[in-house]
Formats: structure tokens, C-alpha cells, sequence
């Protein structure tokens, strides 16, 4: 190749090594324009590893795959690429064989003789070596050789640094996104699985292990794996996990990060929970809150050359782990607060039963006994059919009460015939008692709808008549029911007295309890009243 040819050809390839972003193209192209310019048969480019004596990756031209296959492993950086290493100077052999520093080649490897090795520096350290054998003929490699590669190892160690750092960019930027993402379910995700499950899939990603799962503490002492993602995950959830029998508890108990490389030999690890998930190395990273343990997140084997977890991936994995924890301990806050608000809810209905059992029911049983003692003191025919006969309009009268009672309760009409049906009878219950016109219109169709929706449907539609007869005092109720697609909505409306909005907090009305119960079916409940023009009650539920 002329003189200027080869020139041009280099600053071609400066170009061409400077486009790219990848890492691992900037590299492949390096090798393949070395053997280009300097017309080698074979070229390779072996990076150093953070120990620095160590080549891995090593890439290859001019040997297709299956002779790499039958060679094995490739070259770990001794004899005569070993020395390349130890002085970071080109280095030129007519014969590398005849090198007292040569340790040969394995079985199936071509033959090389004629050898040219550059170095790569990145802001003045070594970053790897360039590897060049065979030219043309068996001729040796010229100075000239030497020059043009020492040139094209600058420009690619710029490229190199470029591509790094775009990699680095883009690695940050996933980690971000995947810490955003996560943040955003904290605040609108309410399922904790699928929280969890989220976490564990994002940092297997970020960190490229082979498995992620994460386990939480039980009532019983134990870590139970809560949440997992990589190969053989589903068959691991519900697994147990000793609190002070394996490295998970372990870690958890001492609220530290740690690694192991070499999960055989760590003595902490439980051997039988290891051979289970078929781990060859380890990342635990306990998740912690207000000082307070929550559980904890356990990484194996990094899907890379090297199966170890870096510094970086700790870190990563403990910014996971601390949303993890917070996610954890909101679910709990929220899952008690909710307890507290059914027990609540459970103390208040059970006052009102014991009011009415005793007001009611329990002063007509009473009248019932004092009406069987007047039987044992009648004296003619005429006064015991008398006082039979109010002792079973009393009886009937308590079993009316008591029926009544049991609907409050539960309606059977609820679950037997549904949404309509069991309206139906509580208007008219409604109207019997209280004289208030009631009119109902469903349009909802045949089909049923879901369980939970019919049973939220019905208490608001409840509760809204029980606050008709305690504070609107109307003459006249509305309850129209409309299906949508996809939705079923409600319109509850009484020409009552009405109340201003700045009163309906603390009248009694049971408004925060109705929006409760609606939200829990993802719906939605507004009010409309003024003094005087009576209220209106609107709400709407997804359908199924």
C-alpha cells in the first residue's frame, strides 16, 4: 500500500473508529483495521481487567469461531503478551517462537511467527494491547509498520474514552430512568407485589445478574421470598430462608452490604439454599428504614466473563433497596390504617345493633314475658283470646324487627338476585316505614355485575336513606342507576332540607366512610347541596 494510500486510510479509519458509540463495535473495528493497514493475517486486541494483568475481553480477526472454539479459552495475558503487559512498550519479533519469553500455543491454534505488539493508553495508562501476526509472505514488520499502528492506537484510545464514556451515560441514564420509574410507583401503586416485582426486574437489568430476589421477614421469624426475576424465579417464591441460618439473615441482622465472589466458599451460606438457586456468586443488600429493618435484596451471578458484583453494583442495588424498604413500610402503614378503619367501622355498626337490640327487640321480649305472666292470672275465655292475640301481634312485630336487622346485616336478595332486586326490597322496606316516596329506575341491563360493585352500590345507596330520615327530612328520593361502557354510576337525590358544604364534614352524614368505600372500587363520589334545595349524591365505579 503507497505511502499516501496508507495514510489516508488511517485517517479514514481515525474517522470511522470516532463515529461509533459502542464499546464493544469501537474495539472489533480496531482489530480489523490494524490487520487492514498493516496487511496481517491475524490481529487481536486483549483489554486489561481492573487488576491490570489480566486480558478480558479478547477480540479476535482472522480466526473464524470454530477454530476459536477447538482452542478454548482465550489467552490470560502470559508469555509474550504477558511481556507486553509488564512494559507497556510496541515490541517487534521476527520470530515470536524463538523468544525465550514464549510459552507456545494450545492444540488446534495457527501457526504465527513474524509479531508486532502496541500498546493502547488512555490518558497515559495502558487500556490493552494490540496484536499483529503474520504479514504477507512470512515478512517481518517494518518500523513503518510500528509507526502507522502507534498511530491508529491514539486515535483509538480516543475513540475508546468516547465510547466509555457514551456507555457510562447511557448506564447512568437507565439507572435513573429505572429509579424514577420506581419512585413514581411508590406514590401510585398501591399493589406491593407488584412494586417489589418491579424492583427485582429493574435491578437485574441495571446490575445484569442472573437472579434478583427479595425476601421479607415473617411473623414466624423466618425471610420468606416475596419477589423474584431472572431464570428459575417463579419456582423460589414462598421459599424460606433461615433468620440466623442463612447469609441472607445474616446480612439483614448486621444491616450491612456485602458480596461474596465465591458463594462455595463462604462459610455463612447455607449450602442447600445455594445448590437451590445454583448461585456461584452473591450480592445481599439489607433494606433498611428509620433504622429499622425491612427485609432484604439478594443478587447472583453477574451474566458477564466475570460473575462477581463490582462496587458500582452495591451501590446500585442499595438506592433499590432503599425504595424497596420504603414501599414495604407504606404498604404496612396503609394496611393498618385500614385495619383500624374496619374495626372501627365493625365497634360503630355493633353500638348500633346493641341500641336497637335493646331499644327495641329487647323491650318487646320483655313485653312478651310480662304478657305470658297476665296469661297464668286470666280468668275467662274472652280475656285469654284478648291477650293471645296482642302477644302475637307482639311476637310478629319482633320478628319483623329482627328480620330487619338481619338485611341491614346482609341482604340474601343481595347475593341470590343481585344489584336491582335487593333495591327493590329496601325501597320498599324504606317506604313502609318512613311514608317517604321513593322512586327507583335501574338501567343496568341483565347481566350482573361484580360482586364488590353491588355490594359498594347498595351500602351508599343505604346510607343515603338513613340520612334522608335523620337530616333531610324530604317528602321525595330518587336513585336512577345507568350503565356505561365500562362504568355504572349512580344518582341519589332528595328535596330535603340540604346543608351548606362547610357543614358536611361533621354533621354526621357519613360522607368520608362513603368515599371510602367507593375508592375502594376505584370510583369516584361527589355531593351537591344548598340549604333548602336538598341534596344530591353522584356515583361512579368502574363495572368490571
Amino acid at each position: 500500500m503507497a505511502e499516501r494510500d496508507r495514510l489516508r486510510a488511517i485517517v479514514d479509519a481515525g474517522v470511522a473508529l470516532a463515529s461509533e458509540l459502542s464499546l464493544d463495535a469501537v474495539l472489533q473495528k480496531l482489530v480489523d483495521t490494524a490487520a487492514q493497514l498493516t496487511g496481517a493475517r491475524y490481529a487481536a486486541l486483549g483489554v486489561l481487567d481492573t487488576s491490570g494483568r489480566v486480558l478480558d475481553p479478547f477480540i479476535v480477526t482472522g480466526i473464524d469461531a470454530e477454530t476459536q472454539a477447538r482452542i478454548g479459552d482465550p489467552p490470560h495475558g502470559k508469555g509474550i503478551l504477558g511481556a507486553l503487559i509488564e512494559d507497556a512498550k510496541p515490541l517487534r519479533l521476527d520470530d515470536l517462537t524463538a523468544d525465550p519469553r514464549s510459552v507456545g500455543f494450545p492444540p488446534h491454534h495457527p501457526p504465527m511467527r513474524t509479531f508486532l505488539g502496541v500498546p493502547i493508553l488512555l490518558r497515559g495508562v495502558a487500556y490493552g494491547n494490540l496484536y499483529l501476526t503474520e504479514k504477507p509472505d512470512g515478512e517481518p514488520f517494518t518500523e513503518e509498520d510500528e509507526e502507522l499502528v502507534l498511530m491508529l492506537s491514539s486515535q483509538a484510545a480516543v475513540a475508546v474514552e468516547n465510547a466509555r464514556l457514551y456507555e457510562a451515560a447511557t448506564r447512568w441514564l437507565k439507572q435513573l430512568e429505572s429509579l424514577n420509574e420506581i419512585a413514581n410507583a411508590l406514590v401510585s401503586e398501591v399493589d406491593l407485589p407488584r412494586t417489589l416485582d418491579l424492583v427485582a426486574a429493574r435491578l437485574r437489568e441495571l446490575v445484569q445478574a442472573r437472579l434478583v430476589l427479595i425476601a421479607l421477614p415473617s411473623h414466624e421469624g423466618h425471610l420468606v421470598v416475596r419477589a423474584t426475576d431472572g431464570e428459575g424465579g417463579e419456582k423460589l417464591a414462598g421459599m424460606q430462608l433461615g433468620a440466623e441460618e442463612s447469609k441472607a439473615g445474616r446480612v439483614l441482622t448486621r444491616r450491612r452490604s456485602e458480596r461474596v465472589d465465591s458463594m462455595i466458599d463462604d462459610v455463612e451460606v447455607d449450602r442447600e439454599v445455594s445448590r437451590r438457586l445454583g448461585a456461584r456468586t452473591g450480592l445481599y443488600v439489607p433494606m433498611i428504614l428509620r433504622d429499622r429493618p425491612i427485609g432484604l435484596i439478594a443478587a447472583h451471578d453477574k451474566e458477564s466473563t466475570d460473575a462477581r458484583f463490582s462496587d458500582e453494583d452495591v451501590r446500585l442495588a442499595e438506592a433499590f433497596a432503599a425504595r424497596a424498604a420504603v414501599a414495604v413500610d407504606l404498604s404496612e402503614r396503609v394496611a393498618r390504617d385500614a385495619l383500624r378503619r374496619v374495626v372501627s367501622a365493625q365497634e360503630l355498626e355493633r353500638r348500633r345493633l346493641a341500641r336497637e337490640l335493646h331499644d327495641e327487640t329487647g323491650q318487646a321480649l320483655t313485653s312478651i314475658l310480662l304478657g305470658l305472666k297476665t296469661l297464668e292470672d286470666v280468668r275467662g275465655q274472652s280475656d285469654l283470646s284478648e291477650s293471645t292475640s296482642r302477644l302475637r301481634e307482639l311476637v310478629v312485630a319482633t320478628l319483623q324487627d329482627v328480620r330487619r336487622l338481619a338485611v341491614e346485616l346482609r341482604p340474601k336478595a343481595l347475593d341470590d338476585f343481585g344489584l336491582v332486586p335487593a333495591l327493590e326490597r329496601l325501597v320498599d322496606t324504606f317506604r313502609e316505614q318512613t311514608g317517604i316516596e321513593v322512586d327507583l329506575e335501574p338501567r343496568l341491563g341483565d347481566e350482573r355485575l361484580p360482586s364488590d360493585v353491588e355490594t359498594t352500590l347498595y351500602r351508599i345507596t343505604q346510607e343515603a336513606l338513613t340520612n334522608v330520615v335523620k337530616h333531610a327530612h324530604a317528602n321525595r328520593v330518587s336513585i336512577v342507576l345507568t350503565r356505561r361502557d365500562g362504568s355504572v354510576s349512580a344518582v341519589i337525590e332528595d328535596d330535603g332540607q340540604g346543608f351548606s358544604e362547610g357543614d358536611s364534614t361533621d354533621n354526621g352524614l357519613g360522607l368520608i366512610g362513603m368515599r371510602e368505600r367507593v375508592a375502594l372500587v376505584d370510583g369516584r363520589l361527589t355531593v351537591e347541596s344548598s340549604p333548602g334545595v336538598g341534596t344530591t349524591l353522584s356515583i361512579e365505579v368502574p363495572s368490571g
